[in-house]
């Protein structure tokens, strides 16, 4: 029993010792990062849209041409001396993409950090902190809606400590927004785009589809939570908020100056940008195999492809009437997201647009360091019209040049 006791005791203070060598090496690293981080400079923009707030505190643009948004997803920031190089590599294409496409906005969906044990750290804090880091010094309007992996459970900074982060007036150019305590979620806001007349031409709509279930709180099972109820009658009443907004403006606008389809805009457009992916994107994939790669009544094929194993979308498994709500709504027409680092096949499903975001990651799939195919961003161009325009990028292409030596990947996986 002594030796077994002993044994025991040894093992603990193994990992215990070890975890000490790992903080230190890790908070050592972080002023390297930082002088990394800084040798990368402002966006040269001719002339950068800069947002106001309204009456309610909601962060809007206005113009009467094309407003830009890059979609990134799936970041994952190790923060650790493990993933410092391939933190570094995420940090080069972010920042190189964000240079040659100059967005007006770009957003985040989700898991920025992969503080894990098996990476090297638990401190979620500093992956999150490196993200602000170098988005503050591209000096380009931004904002986020989380991943499961932004806060796990054994991380040092629990959801809403994150959301904090993201609120603070360091941070100039996020324009992140916790939303309604009252609601489950800590990133469900709202960014319009309106015109001069003051109509709202896009709605850009940023949810959180939350983490895991109870019963899988570690996540070991991938046993996905998703949106709540409360979260849908949210969307659903800021929807119609919008409407009248639009509907009130247009009223009040002398007839040369209404436009010429009033529905366009008495019904706001609006993009749905989230992490985990609806059940109805596999739905729609599903029958996308089933009648043989092939378009059907309801789904058509736009682009792109899924190289994740069976069941192919890793989506919650628990029933929610966001989709159902938004085709009765008829304001979201397309909907973006992450997640499947492998995935980037879009669709559309009932008229309204399913899209996979490339993903950044150079840490959290093993390996995908070495892959091409999968990296990028999305550029969505929305006109003043209403309409959008929406072209995935692969970060490989020549006219992306990067600040540090671009890596060799295998652009067949």
């Amino acid at each position: 029993m002594k030796k077994l006791l002993k044994i025991l005791l040894s093992v603990i203070l193994a990992f215990v010792l070890i975890c000490g060598i790992f903080a230190v090496a890790n908070k050592l690293n972080e002023k390297p990062m930082h002088e990394y981080i800084d040798t990368f400079g402002a966006v040269e923009y001719e002339n950068q849209l800069v947002p106001e707030y309204d009456e309610n505190g909601v962060a809007y643009f206005t113009t009467d041409g094309d407003f830009k948004i890059m979609h990134l997803t799936d970041v994952h920031l190790g923060g650790s001396i493990i993933s410092i190089a391939k933190d570094k590599k995420a940090i080069n294409a972010i920042a190189a993409m964000i240079n040659e496409e100059k967005p007006d906005l770009v957003v985040v969906t989700g898991d920025i950090s992969f503080a894990v044990p098996w990476g090297g750290t638990i401190n979620n804090r500093y992956a999150h902190e490196m993200f602000g880091h170098i988005m503050e010094n591209l000096g380009v309007y931004w904002t986020v809606s989380f991943g499961n992996h932004d806060s796990e459970i054994y991380n040092y900074y629990n959801r809403s400590q994150v959301a904090e982060m993201y609120e603070s007036e360091e941070l100039e150019h996020c324009l992140f927004n916790r939303g309604p305590e009252s609601i489950w979620g800590e990133c469900n806001h709202i960014i319009n785009v309106r015109d001069s007349r003051g109509l709202v031409t896009q709605s850009i709509v940023m949810m959180d589809t939350n983490s895991y279930t109870d019963e899988d709180p570690l996540g070991t099972n991938w046993i996905y939570d998703n949106i709540h109820a409360d979260q849908i009658e949210w969307y659903e009443n800021s929807i119609i908020g919008l409407g009248e907004y639009n509907k009130a403006i247009i009223d009040s606008l002398p007839d040369d100056q209404k436009p010429e389809n009033p529905d366009d805009y008495t019904t706001v457009k609006s993009l749905l940008f989230i992490h985990i992916p609806l059940m109805e994107v596999r739905d729609a994939y599903n029958e996308y195999l089933d009648a043989g790669e092939q378009d059907t009544d309801d789904v058509k094929y736009l682009g792109g492809k899924v190289d994740e194993s069976a069941p192919y979308v890793y989506c919650s498994e628990e029933e929610e009437q966001m989709f159902e709500t938004m085709l009765e709504l008829g304001s979201t027409k397309a909907m973006f997201y992450g997640h499947d680092h492998l995935n980037n096949i879009r669709l559309n499903y009932k008229g309204i647009i399913l899209s996979y975001g490339y993903s950044v990651d150079y840490f959290a799939y093993w390996q995908i360091d070495k892959q091409g195919s999968q990296r990028g961003c999305t550029v969505i161009t929305c006109s003043p019209d209403t309409s959008f325009e929406i072209v995935h990028e692969n970060y490989y292409q020549d006219k992306y040049q990067p600040l540090y030596e671009k890596e060799v990947v295998d652009m067949t996986k």
